[in-house]
C-alpha cells in the first residue's frame, strides 16, 4: 500500500509543479455533480454535454483495472497505468482533466480514450487539433476535447497531437528527448 501512496503523491508532486508554471488560465479542479468517475481506469468517467446529455470517456491503459487512490472527492490517482505512466484525474466546472504523467523513457508514447456518444452526437476534427462534440440535428457544440498540450519537467512544450479512429481518441505524446517527468492534458468541457 505504502509503494502506491508514494507513487500517487510523485504523480500529484509533478503535475501541480507544471501546472503553477502554466499560470492562472488552467482550468481549475472543482466538484462538479454532473461528473461521474467510474472506479478502475477502464470504467473511465461520465460528463455532461451542453445540452444535458452525457458521453462516456474511458481509460483504455496496459493496467486497465487499476483502482483510483481517491484523494478528494474532485481528484483521484491511477498509478501505474502503464509502464512509467499514472494519471491524475480532475473534476472541473465544467468537465474533466487526465493528466497522464510519464516518469520515463520506457513510457508509452500513445494513450487511447475511447469514447461512447449518446444518440445524436458526434465527434468533428477542429483545426486547433481537438475535436467537438457536436449534436448532429443542430450541428451546435455541445462539448470539446481541447487539444492536448505537454510539458516536460524543465517546463519545456513536448509535442502532443491527437488521432481518431471510430470513437476511439489517442494520445501521442512524443517525450523521447524530453526531461522526466513529462506531463500532458487531455481536458475536456461541455
Amino acid at each position: 500500500m505504502r509503494h502506491a501512496r508514494d507513487g500517487a503523491a510523485a504523480a500529484m508532486s509533478a503535475a501541480s509543479r507544471i501546472l503553477v508554471a502554466r499560470g492562472k488560465n488552467e482550468p481549475q479542479e472543482m466538484e462538479n455533480p454532473d461528473v461521474a468517475w467510474g472506479q478502475r481506469a477502464r470504467d473511465g468517467v461520465w460528463v455532461p454535454t451542453r445540452d444535458g446529455q452525457r458521453i462516456h470517456l474511458g481509460i483504455d491503459v496496459a493496467a486497465a483495472d487499476t483502482v483510483a487512490q481517491i484523494l478528494r472527492p474532485s481528484l483521484r490517482v491511477f498509478v501505474g497505468v502503464d509502464v512509467d505512466t499514472d494519471i491524475v484525474a480532475q473534476t472541473t466546472a465544467s468537465g474533466v482533466r487526465l493528466l497522464t504523467v510519464i516518469h520515463g523513457p520506457d513510457a508509452p508514447a500513445e494513450f487511447r480514450f475511447n469514447i461512447s456518444l449518446a444518440d445524436g452526437l458526434a465527434l468533428e476534427s477542429m483545426p486547433s487539433g481537438g475535436y467537438d462534440v457536436v449534436h448532429l440535428r443542430y450541428g451546435a457544440t455541445v462539448g470539446r476535447l481541447y487539444n492536448p498540450w505537454a510539458s516536460d519537467s524543465m517546463f519545456r512544450q513536448v509535442k502532443a497531437d491527437y488521432t481518431l479512429e471510430g470513437t476511439a481518441v489517442t494520445m501521442r505524446v512524443q517525450h523521447s528527448d524530453a526531461y522526466y517527468p513529462v506531463v500532458a492534458d487531455p481536458n475536456y468541457e461541455r
